[in-house]
């Protein structure tokens, strides 16, 4: 069936890649880049960043190569208040977020997706690497470029409304029919870090927005070993960076351990203190096979992108998410994301909001 579709090209290779397949399927494809910068960099600093003029044109190349319509698209004013925004209080809060996660579910698939349903397109597609069949969203061949995590915040509609040509590709697979269509971001480096930190200093953006505040670092007895700054410079499982004036009794690195922004406490501690085997997590979104598991659920949990994946059971109590994990996990912060899955295929997601 020939659809309307509206792809999302951020000037690098997957939405590239993306925009092509779907043209080349028959579908009527109009590419989209999303201005997110006020006051855009002119180039991009290695891989950092995706949001640069430079990425601008990029994509417009692309698209004149592809054959199909370009516009770009001002989300910038959304995007600073839906995703950075977002993140400063996120962390001013003890929290620790995921803008990629928040930029999916808030500009990629609900700004850009009711805009293009608006305009009457029926489809978005962007170069995730992930697997959709029939709108249940599952993980990408390419274990190492999986992204079906930072998805997994998504509804059913709109999943319903997504389109992802890239799911059973690998990155190498991509890069090679890049070269072979004749589009020039073949070899471009992939974006990584916080596309709007372009120097990927975390703390010193935090600390321009915050400003400091300095307060106590305190080992698990509420001994005083060291300051800082400002405890949104942290999150748990945290190793480098603390500047603690003395170590360990035993001589072992000290992590973070928690984070209370109340009293600006930064509590610290040996690795084995991470270890939780829980988790209670808010706002569930079940978008999968199965409807919410009100009685617990076997299945297993990844609990930060990129992360280890852990068996569980599952459970919905109200308006909260219980996870009793089969194994240990260390370095849960609230403010991430936990994603189910049977198997491959993703069921739903829930915001930490703490774990033991």
């Amino acid at each position: 069936m020939r659809l309307r579709v509206l792809a999302a090209m951020s000037g690098g290779v997957d939405s590239a890649v993306a925009a092509a397949r779907a043209a080349e399927a028959g579908h009527d494809v109009t590419g989209v880049h999303l201005a997110l910068s006020a006051n855009p960099q002119s180039h991009r600093t290695g891989a950092r960043g995706c949001c640069t003029i430079e990425d601008s044109r990029d994509a417009r190349r692309a698209a004149d190569v592809i054959g199909i319509p370009f516009y770009i698209w001002d989300m910038a004013e959304r995007f600073q208040r839906d995703v950075v925004e977002d993140f400063v209080s996120e962390y001013a809060a003890g929290r620790t977020p995921n803008p990629c996660l928040r930029c999916n579910e808030k500009i990629k698939f609900e700004a850009v997706l009711d805009r293009a349903l608006a305009l009457g397109f029926d489809a978005v597609a962007t170069g995730h690497h992930a697997r959709l069949v029939d709108g249940v969203l599952s993980r990408s061949p390419d274990e190492g470029k999986d992204q079906s995590y930072v998805l997994g915040v998504l509804t059913r509609e709109q999943l319903g409304h997504a389109m992802f040509p890239l799911g059973d590709s690998t990155k190498a697979q991509v890069r090679q029919e890049a070269a072979r269509r004749g589009l020039m971001v073949a070899d471009k480096p992939d974006s990584h870090d916080i596309c709007f930190i372009a120097d990927g200093d975390t703390r010193g953006f935090l600390e321009r927005r915050l400003g400091t505040a300095p307060g106590p670092i305190v080992d698990a007895s509420g001994e005083v070993v060291g300051s800082h700054e400002g405890a949104y410079g942290f999150t748990v499982g945290q190793r480098k960076g603390l500047h603690i004036d003395r170590p360990a009794p035993d001589g072992r690195p000290r992590y973070v351990l928690s984070i209370e922004p109340v009293s600006n406490t930064v509590t610290v501690g040996p690795r084995s203190a991470l270890e939780v085997t829980t988790v209670e997590a808010v706002r569930p979104v079940w978008n999968g096979p199965v409807a919410a598991p009100y009685e617990p659920l076997v299945c297993t949990v990844q609990l930060r992108a990129h992360g280890e994946v852990y068996g569980c059971r599952v459970q919905v109590s109200g308006e909260q998410v219980h996870v009793a994990l089969d194994t240990p996990a260390t370095g849960v912060a609230a403010g991430q994301a936990a994603v189910f899955y049977l198997e491959d295929t993703v069921i739903g997601s829930a915001t930490i909001a703490g774990a033991a």
